[in-house]
């Protein structure tokens, strides 16, 4: 088996019923993963938590890696899907409402299970497709970043590219750090911060 091969998902739903199994794999992988970590969440619990044989479920997954490729791949594209739909609700003009704008999406997107967060990005494996996708959604990020804070009166940092990297950089990794770990911070005091601590930067 390639290396790449212990990432990839074996059956590609095509039907309904298919889907609809996949889903119900992913959904208990998450608790179970949540509930007994990397080391602890085996292909065995998962199958008994889905409700389905073992051999059901390696039609679908080859490992438990796989499984958590999926995941993490479902977790970006809900990030992604949750910014949009922000967005498209109504871009803010003070600078502070931006920045909340999107640090609230972010962190939204990894406050509900904290503990599944924590194995996705800290204890899993990655594959060399997953970093590019990570990769890849970085910098989709990075470049919305620099198109609004090249835009906005209130910005004075002379490096707007730069400052467009740290300020998702900061967003992100703080979130990582504080919200997706075994202790979570308090959600508001987190935004709070982030908000008036990448303002400041950026007024100069």
């Amino acid at each position: 088996m390639a290396p790449s091969d212990r990432f990839r998902a074996r059956k590609q739903p095509k039907q309904q019923r298919s889907a609809e199994t996949r889903q119900r794999i992913l959904e208990a992988a998450a608790h179970v993963f949540a509930e007994f970590g990397y080391r602890g969440g085996t292909t065995n619990r998962i199958a008994e938590a889905a409700d389905i044989s073992i051999g059901s479920l390696y039609q679908y997954f080859p490992n438990k890696d796989a499984i958590l490729a999926a995941l993490t791949d479902a977790h970006i594209d809900a990030g992604a899907t949750l910014l949009v739909a922000r967005v498209a609700a109504g871009m803010p003009t003070s600078l502070e409402d931006q920045l909340r704008l999107f640090t609230r999406a972010t962190i939204d997107n990894h406050r509900d299970d904290p503990h599944l967060h924590q194995v996705l990005f800290a204890e899993a494996p990655r594959s060399p497709a997953l970093l590019t996708r990570l990769r890849d959604a970085e910098e989709s990020a990075v470049t919305t970043a620099h198109e609004l804070l090249a835009q906005h009166p209130e910005v004075r940092v002379p490096d707007l590219k730069f400052a467009a990297r740290l300020t998702v950089a900061t967003i992100e990794s703080l979130t990582h750090r504080l919200i997706a770990c075994p202790q979570p911070a308090d959600a508001q005091q987190l935004e709070d911060s982030i908000v008036a601590m990448l303002a400041t930067y950026l007024r100069g």
